[in-house]
This record gives structure tokens, sequence and C-alpha cells, in this order.
């Protein structure tokens, strides 16, 4: 924890836990994913999920929080629990629907961090994520949880509760919002279904992001070969472009500057093993120099991550700069048994699970040839 921010710490971010919404320490695991909150935050809880894990944050971050609800008994509940805990004056309740026309009347830009659970099965799931956004404020992050069944033939209670669309990263990609991480959970009915949180912040409209297409190639050589002393990185990616065991379509991104502005970031994804599975590696990612620093590298690399998610890819390596790459959730590839074949710091060779749900494989990394390693 610093001066400017509160970071709560956790011991794996991606793995999966036990989310209970009374847990102080199911809280903290979310909050490691959605990263530093400023100072005393602003909080929105929606759903009674959500309703006892205000109450750390307004004790251990001085959170002022905002519980909205339908069903008065929870928040009565919710005020009574605060009020022991010496936090009445940080709570605030709110009797409204979560999402819609009689959705909370609250402020645009009013809140540092949502969390729902539960709040969006009457609207769904596409239309919540599109109402709450206004609600965020620049940087600001929304922590969902999302039923997913886990069996083809559910009883009527776990029925109720999954299935009928596609997975949560793709609605929130189609309605603007980067994956930020995701962590699964189990749930009420065992191993018929299952919870997983998704932590989701806004794109960047600075910033706007898309797959790389052939006509950008010459723009992409050209970046990379800007952000690095040596053309080597620019030559590297043709190189990858031209191995079909490496080179995955879709997986390499640029941003632009504005909608219609010139390619100024890049981040690539190509495939990697480790020991004899697949894997992907994140290199290079490069931004322009008169435009580092503002925020346009990191849309390339959420965009990128975003991209591998949706095709279902559940594992990433990075080696990179070890104050940069946490921010995405990686973590030293050691905690996971895995190691280059070259000798690094260990806290430079970094890891991201993107799917908690895959065992996560150990053993050396292989890279493909064209990285020479």
């Amino acid at each position: 924890m610093t001066d400017n921010d509160h970071t709560f710490r956790t011991e794996t971010p991606s793995s999966p836990h036990r989310q209970d919404s009374g847990s102080d320490a199911a809280t903290r695991r979310l909050l490691e994913l959605a990263g530093p909150l400023p100072r005393r935050p602003r909080v929105l809880g929606l759903g009674r999920g959500p309703g006892r894990a205000l109450l750390p944050l307004a004790a251990e971050a001085g959170a002022e929080v905002t519980a909205v609800d339908p069903h008065q008994p929870f928040l009565d509940g919710l005020r009574a629990a605060a009020e022991a805990r010496g936090l009445g004056d940080r709570v605030r309740t709110l009797r409204a629907d979560t999402t819609g026309p009689s959705g909370p009347d609250l402020p645009d830009g009013s809140f540092d961090l949502v969390l729902a659970e539960g709040a969006t099965h009457l609207t769904g799931l596409g239309t919540a994520l599109r109402d709450w956004k206004r609600l965020l404020a620049p940087g600001g992050s929304l922590v969902l949880t999302d039923c997913v069944r886990t069996t083809g033939t559910p009883t009527a209670g776990a029925h109720a509760c999954s299935d009928r669309r596609p997975p949560a990263p793709g609605i929130a990609a189609a309605a603007g919002y980067h994956v930020l991480g995701t962590s699964a959970r189990p749930d009420d009915h065992g191993a018929e279904h299952g919870c997983a949180v998704h932590v989701l912040r806004p794109v960047d409209p600075r910033w706007p992001a898309r797959p790389e297409t052939p006509a950008d190639r010459a723009a992409v050589f050209a970046v990379n070969a800007a952000a690095f002393p040596t053309p080597d990185e620019a030559a590297l990616v043709d190189a990858l472009r031209d191995d079909p065991a490496a080179w995955l379509p879709g997986l390499g991104h640029v941003v632009t500057d504005g909608p219609d502005g010139d390619v100024v970031a890049y981040a690539l994804l190509t495939r990697c093993l480790v020991g004899d599975a697949p894997a992907l590696a994140l290199a290079p990612v490069a931004t322009v120099p008169d435009r580092q620093r503002r925020g346009a590298g990191r849309a390339a690399v959420r965009a990128a991550l975003d991209a591998a998610r949706l095709r279902g890819e559940s594992l990433v390596l990075v080696l990179g700069h070890p104050e940069y790459y946490p921010a995405f959730g990686f973590v030293p590839a050691s905690r996971y048994g895995i190691r280059p074949g070259f000798d690094v710091p260990d806290e430079a060779m970094m890891a991201l699970v993107l799917d908690g749900s895959v065992p996560v494989p150990r053993g050396t990394i292989h890279y493909p040839a064209a990285f020479g390693v």
C-alpha cells in the first residue's frame, strides 16, 4: 500500500478460490485482479451478493460505499452489519433495481469500483454492462460474478442460473470492456455449475485497438523499429508471421492515435510451449516514443489478451519489466513451476493464467525458432 493507492496482496491472482461474498479474504483476491484503488475509493455494490464484500473495503481502504438492491431487508441487514463494525458513516444504501429504467439514479463517473453479483438475471448481461459503464470513473473497474454451467444435464435449480448465452468475456468485449482477469469459484449446485468472477474495465476511447491486417505490416514494422534501439524486434515480427507453427491470426493487435489515426502501438501473442503443452508468448510490445507512458501500449496488450481469452487460450508468458506487467495480472512464472531454458532474473519471467479451470502446465518454455533461444 502506498500513499496514493490501496493494493490488497494475495497469493496467486489467477488461481481458483472460493469467492464467498462474506469473506474478507475473497474480497482481497478480487481486488488484486482489479488493481490499485485510489485513496478513499468510491465503491458501488449491486445486488445482494457483494453486500458484505463492501464492509472490508470500508474498513481497510476507507472506501465510501453505496449498496443498491430492490430488496429492503437485505439493505437493512447490510446497514446493521455496518453499524456493528463501526462503519455506518461510510455505507449508504439505496433501494432500486440494479439495471434498466428503474435502476439507480446515480451520477455518471461516480465510482472507482463496482461489485455486481446476481444482478443481471432480469435484463441480461449485455444490457447490464452497458447500463453500468456510465457509472465508472476513468480507470474504474467492474467486478462481475457470472454463473457458468458445467454439465449438459443440470437440475432445475442449476438450469435457471446459467446457459442461454455466450460466455461473459465475449459479451464484455462486445460491450466495450477489457477483461482484466477471471477467477473461478464453486457454487451451491456443486458439479452442475459454478461461478466465474470477471474483473472488467471499459476500453480507453483515446486508444482504439483492433487486430492487425496485412495492410498494417509496414506500420507495425515502423512502430517496432522506432520503439527499440535496433530493428531486431521489427524483424522478429516478420519472422514470426512466416512461421505457421508460431503465428496465430488475430493475436497481433495495433492501437491507433484516435479512430482514424496512425498506428502508434503494437502487441503480439504467438504460440510457444511449456513442456508439451500449448501456451502463448507475449512479445514484442511496442509504442512509438512520443506516445509512450500514455496508455497506448497498455491498450494494445489488453486487446491481445482479450482476444486470447476469446480463443480459449489459458496461459500467457512474458519476459519483461517486473514493474510493468503485474498490472495485467502477470506473476513470476516460477510460482507455477515454469522456467525458461536460459538464465534470466526470476522476477522478469512472468506468467498470466487466463483460465483458472485449466491445469497450469509445469516445465521448460520452448519458444518459436525466430526468438533464437
